[in-house]
């Protein structure tokens, strides 16, 4: 019997075969170098597992991207099902992408499928989205203990991805935006759910249309990041946090269990909300669109070249 409630995980093992994969057989898969833009390392000693993004090109959640997420998540979940002690107790999210965590969303594939009109294609990959936050705050059903680690820049859905997990840790240098309202749009994969849960609504409306960078020291005092480290320190700083976490990881544990009781997320309010996105993302103009085009040129000089299959397909 299986207790996974992600229906995403569910169906994703249903395609591959109907059941999941064994908890050997997906420990192997998360440390064979299994998954093309992600590079996953297990840390025995700090009984966690590294997750790495390496996607091509401009640093943002490609189809690509996601779907070795997915498969990653669902690999996660079948190596901490019980009976048999996990390897890990810790899921570290984090970027091999010098200055970069994750600038957010395929606003190539957004710009061409609204210009399209193709609601089906943008429900399906911000529904995909949802499927990786909700998984991350919701520590795989409690298995696990969600931490990223943000080196250089986390913008739109890439802040939002490091929202949703447990805890962050970031080095001084890395810098957090939502630049969604620079086009007439919003963040609408998580944003105002966690942000409004780690401060208040009234707060995470202003931060949210504010369409401010701020740098890691700034949300420190705002409580967002719960640890910064040093520049060129933020895995060895991650390391100890881990550290100090685990000493009292029954404690650790429960308080987790007891924010969730108090401030429940549910994958239905994260998916009623991505759908008011796709809505407002429909009644974009023509000079909307133009907006974000040139946001990615900006992030493409700075970040480097963006394969443009995405847009074509």
């Amino acid at each position: 019997m299986t207790f996974i409630t992600n229906p995403r995980i569910l169906a994703s093992a249903a395609q591959a075969g109907g059941r999941l994969q064994s908890q050997d057989g997906a420990l192997a898969n998360l440390t064979s170098g299994y998954y093309p833009t992600m590079q996953v390392e297990l840390d025995p000693h700090a009984r966690a597992l590294f997750c790495f993004m390496r996607p091509d090109g401009r640093p943002s959640y490609t189809p690509e991207l996601l779907r070795d997420m997915s498969a990653i998540q669902r690999d996660i979940y079948c190596a901490t099902t019980a009976p048999a002690p996990a390897a890990f107790r810790y899921v570290v999210v984090g970027s091999r992408i010098p200055g970069a965590f994750n600038l957010g969303g395929d606003l190539h594939l957004f710009g061409a499928q609204i210009r399209a009109g193709n609601r089906a294609a943008l429900q399906a990959y911000a529904h995909a989205c949802i499927d990786i936050v909700y998984t991350n705050a919701t520590g795989y059903d409690h298995r696990v203990t969600t931490v990223a680690l943000v080196q250089g820049a986390a913008l739109g859905g890439g802040f939002e991805a490091a929202l949703s997990c447990n805890h962050i840790v970031a080095e001084k240098s890395a810098t957090f935006g939502l630049p969604e309202v620079l086009f007439n749009l919003f963040p609408g994969m998580g944003a105002y759910s966690f942000l409004s849960r780690r401060m208040d609504a009234i707060r995470a409306e202003k931060l949210i249309l504010s369409g401010r960078v701020f740098t890691a020291t700034e949300l420190y005092d705002m409580g967002l990041v719960d640890v910064l480290a040093e520049d060129g320190d933020g895995e060895a700083t991650l390391r100890t946090y881990l550290a100090r976490l685990d000493r009292r990881y029954n404690t650790h544990q429960a308080v987790l269990q007891a924010r969730h009781r108090v401030h429940p997320l549910t994958r239905e309010e994260l998916i009623a909300v991505v759908d008011v996105w796709v809505d407002a993302a429909l009644n974009l103009e023509e000079a909307d669109l133009r907006k974000m085009d040139r946001l990615v040129k900006a992030q493409t000089r700075r970040h480097g070249d963006v394969g443009l299959r995405s847009a074509a397909e």
